[in-house]
């Protein structure tokens, strides 16, 4: 037994059956006397619904799960080289994909006897956005060892040109340099393009870019709304939760006095029982002293 033995297993299980099972493999190792493999274990952190569901397309889907991470790779390069016809295309993949694949993620999470709400969904859908925008959220989710949805849905920050950057200049249009220069025959003159050629060129030029930025602020808008939209949801999962947790401790306190008023009440039978049986004796001792007495007072007479 390892840990990494151990996680495929828990992770593989339904999230209400993760805990017992991992408890069940600490307090193994330590039986064992294996102290470090123990807390290793112990450390596996339960994983949310919703990450456990996404999870699913990993283990139950690989070919589908290694598609959307290159579809992530893409847009991430398309973001660098401004490529505003590839970010278009693969923006509109990305909603497709990413909404097949939630899908198809309830389903196998339904046949493994998991309901998946609409909320959960939403953030299967989330999880699914973080791994498309970030690279270390992708590599998590494709171990198997997402745990939760991320705190915040990274966008494509980073990625993105400078204002004003052009796409590079091929290495013949740079003029050479330095005494190399000198020996290099210069190169014969190409004709000069008809002027509405040039500035027709030039506009496609300029509305490629503008298009790209367009497309890049409309991507980095959607992804704020996204972050927006998934902070809303946490929030509301949080109070869901923490209404769980009180609503179950009070199950459980109503458990408990419960437990204790039949404790106490089969008490309190046993001990009428035991009251009727000694009172009857008692009656049948003072009807029998009675008696008694009332022969002796008869033999007196």
């Amino acid at each position: 037994m390892d840990v990494e033995s151990v996680a495929v297993e828990l992770y593989g299980l339904r999230p209400s059956e993760f805990t017992k099972v991992r408890d069940a493999y600490a307090a193994k190792a330590r039986k064992a006397g294996d102290r470090q493999l123990a807390a290793a274990i112990a450390a596996l952190r339960k994983p949310t619904v919703a990450a456990w569901t996404a999870g699913l397309l990993t283990r139950r889907r690989p070919e589908e799960a290694h598609s959307l991470i290159q579809l992530g790779e893409a847009l991430r390069a398309a973001h660098r080289t401004l490529d505003a016809a590839q970010l278009r295309k693969l923006s509109h993949d990305q909603h497709v994909v990413i909404g097949d694949l939630a899908r198809t993620a309830r389903t196998l999470a339904a046949e493994a006897g998991q309901a998946v709400s609409e909320p959960v969904l939403h953030e299967v859908e989330q999880i699914l956005h973080a791994v498309l925008a970030g690279p270390d959220v992708a590599a998590q989710w494709a171990e198997g060892r997402l745990t939760k949805a991320p705190d915040t849905v990274p966008g494509f920050t980073g990625l993105e040109p400078l204002p004003g950057a052009a796409p590079p200049r091929r290495a013949q249009d740079t003029p050479p340099t330095g005494s190399a220069a000198d020996h290099v025959p210069a190169p014969e003159p190409e004709p000069e393009p008809e002027p509405d050629t040039g500035k027709r060129a030039l506009q496609a030029r300029h509305e490629r870019v503008k298009a790209a930025r367009t497309e890049s602020a409309e991507t980095r808008a959607v992804t704020e709304r996204l972050e927006a939209a998934q902070a809303a949801a946490q929030e509301l999962a949080d109070r869901a939760a923490a209404a769980v947790a009180e609503a179950e401790d009070e199950v459980q306190d109503a458990k408990e006095r419960l437990e204790t008023a039949r404790a106490a009440s089969t008490d309190a039978a046993a001990r009428l029982r035991e009251a009727s049986r000694v009172a009857a004796k008692a009656r049948a001792r003072a009807q029998a002293a009675a008696r008694k007495a009332e022969k002796l007072t008869g033999s007196e007479k």
